[in-house]
């Protein structure tokens, strides 16, 4: 028998529309979902159950009224790098406590479409590792195998999708932070255009690296949580074009795209690293699955150049080293951030506007590269997710940095061009594992992406399978 978390969050939002079930009532259903399955698979940093009522009966009051989301009512948590006011918040460190007085722009988009927020899903320290095993909160885990990571840096947010404990969410990407956890965890995976969605009213990270965007079982509930979440704050420098009125990136989910030029590789890009057989068995899948749809797909060459690595470490550390910690704070932090710091502390002004510029140099000439396609296929990642405690090396920091580098070498250089990228699980490996693949659209050109992504999720659906803990 179906069961709520069964429907996707556009058929949850669609019946508390038609007030067949209400959002408390929905809510109090993930609440108990959390409340038994949250200590096995560490979705939520925080749980926040009253407020998460309240925001459920403003949201049936509401049902029915101007500007009403298709997604108004349904749970879509945030992560705990985003600024929710009066909500405790430790971005993953224990050298970090505190409760913000404002939202930050993601929150105030999420509440403005009737979101209910359950909590705040569980991230690595800082964002930093693409693991989320951070020191104040369990690991959080893929629920297609317990014993393995669900990536990260928004691994929360990805177990408490695939897990059922929430309908979608809503994470943060500087490097990979939602297309890992994506393909750990079997999900879309959206990695919206810089500008797409506003890092107000902060600044932007250093390189401009970090986007915000949603995770979903569905291209479409992912496609309306970006809808959500589009929009420029006051003093953004450079904001994405807005669609024509009464466009939607859900409409391009239903949106038959045209024969497209697709480019391929599956050469690493970050590091030298062999791509293991079930992750290139999932690329060259998706090759013959687009082909079969009508598009043109060709072989190109790895369009970044080898220097790319040293000057994205440089400015990864950098951000580490940024981050505002006193004595005190700086020794309650992971051995990993604690060398990134000191790596970033070496770093001159002058090393590192030539590290910014050679970025945005490698950045433009891959652009110019593959301009002539309208999206790039790689493989997700380089390896399936890794055993819990596996990556993390505590006692030598530089070599969990490199075993982050291997697993994730194709995410972090759209990060650099500013490109929409999306994971799409479209691969399943004998043991049950989701393996997924990286499609890379034209800056800007999300409807698209999204387009190519719903016509594959027809062709090939994957939204029947679920974990055993379902």
């Amino acid at each position: 028998m179906a069961q709520l978390h069964d429907l996707t969050a556009l058929e949850q939002g669609q019946a508390i529309a038609r007030r067949e079930v209400s959002s408390l009532e929905l809510t109090e259903h993930y609440l108990a979902r959390a409340e038994q399955l949250d200590a096995t698979v560490g979705a939520f940093a925080i749980r926040t159950p009253e407020l998460a009522r309240k925001h459920a009966v403003r949201a049936d009051a509401e049902v029915g009224g101007v500007d009403f989301s298709p997604l108004h009512g349904v749970v879509i948590p945030p992560k705990d790098l985003h600024s929710w006011a009066g909500v405790r918040c430790r971005l993953g460190s224990r050298a970090i406590d505190f409760v913000p007085d404002a939202d930050d722009y993601p929150v105030i988009r999420m509440r403005e479409a009737g979101f209910v927020f359950t909590g705040k899903t569980n991230t690595s320290e800082f964002g930093l590792p693409a693991y989320t095993e951070s020191e104040v909160s369990p690991p959080a885990r893929t629920p297609w195998d317990l014993q393995r990571s669900a990536g990260g840096s928004s691994g929360g947010a990805a177990a408490a999708v695939a897990s059922g404990l929430a309908a979608a969410a809503v994470g943060s990407d500087g490097g990979g932070s939602i297309r890992i956890p994506a393909s750990c965890c079997g999900l879309v995976g959206i990695k919206p255009s810089r500008g797409r969605v506003s890092v107000g009213p902060s600044g932007e990270s250093l390189g401009e690296l970090g986007v915000h965007g949603p995770l979903a079982r569905t291209v479409a509930d992912a496609a309306a949580v970006l809808d959500a979440l589009c929009g420029s704050f006051a003093g953004d420098r450079s904001p994405a074009p807005a669609l024509a009125a009464g466009d939607s990136f859900l409409l391009a989910s239903k949106h038959q795209p045209r024969s497209l030029r697709v480019a391929r590789f599956a050469t690493p890009i970050l590091v030298p690293t062999t791509v293991g057989t079930d992750c290139l068995n999932a690329y060259e899948s998706a090759s013959v699955l687009l082909a079969e749809l009508g598009h043109e797909v060709e072989e190109i060459e790895m369009p970044f150049g080898a220097e790319l690595f040293a000057c994205f470490a440089m400015v990864w550390s950098c951000l580490a080293a940024a981050i505002p910690l006193d004595a005190a704070q700086e020794e309650e932090v992971t051995p990993l951030t604690r060398w990134l710091r000191a790596e970033g502390n070496q770093v001159t002004g002058p090393e590192l506007t030539v590290a910014i510029s050679a970025l945005r140099t490698l950045a433009r000439k891959a652009m110019q590269r593959t301009s002539a396609y309208d999206v790039i296929l790689t493989p997700g990642l380089a390896q399936l997710p890794p055993e819990i405690g596996s990556m993390r090396n505590d006692s030598d920091p530089a070599a969990d940095f490199a075993a982050q580098s291997q697993f994730t070498p194709f995410t972090a250089p759209f990060n650099l061009t500013g490109q929409p990228a999306i994971n799409l699980p479209l691969h399943w490996t004998a043991a049950g594992l989701p393996v997924g693949v990286q499609l890379v659209g034209r800056i800007y050109d999300e409807y698209t992406l999204i387009s190519l992504a719903a016509q594959l999720e027809s062709a090939q659906p994957w939204t029947t399978r679920r974990p055993a803990i379902w």
